[in-house]
């Protein structure tokens, strides 16, 4: 919370994360569609290569809850773009973007999406939706 009783602007790169880790990991296991699919589902890591956030309106500290709602609006061959609003059932507070690069921890350099990756990340894709950042 900032000075002013609103939600801090780096608070909502939280929300955010939050939404992207529970994006690519819980929910492209869950669509596995088997094992081996769901162990390396995004596992080798991804990086953040881009955030792009338009706040709209302040968020007042409360203690009704906020969603993020989140889908895909590109896929590339090594990165894909998230586009996300966080709202509740009467405003829109802030419409973002990330471009999310799967990476290879180990050998510390990005990698290309694999065949399952690219699959879950179409199930979610709709760039007629895209947030609308400039």
């Amino acid at each position: 919370m900032d000075a002013f009783g609103h939600v801090n602007n780096v608070v909502f790169l939280r929300y955010l994360e939050e939404a992207r880790i529970d994006f690519m990991f819980r929910l492209a296991r869950e669509a596995a569609e088997s094992p081996t699919a769901a162990e390396n589902s995004f596992q080798g890591g991804s990086v953040v290569a881009r955030h792009e956030i338009d706040y709209l309106r302040p968020l007042v500290h409360r203690h009704t809850p906020v969603s993020v709602e989140t889908w895909v609006t590109k896929i590339g061959a090594a990165s894909a773009t998230l586009d996300y609003e966080v709202k509740d059932a009467e405003a829109v507070y802030a419409r973002a973007r990330t471009v999310i690069v799967p990476y290879l921890l180990e050998e510390a350099r990005p990698r290309r999406l694999t065949s399952e990756e690219k699959s879950f990340l179409e199930g979610y894709f709709d760039d007629s939706a895209a947030s609308g950042l400039r």
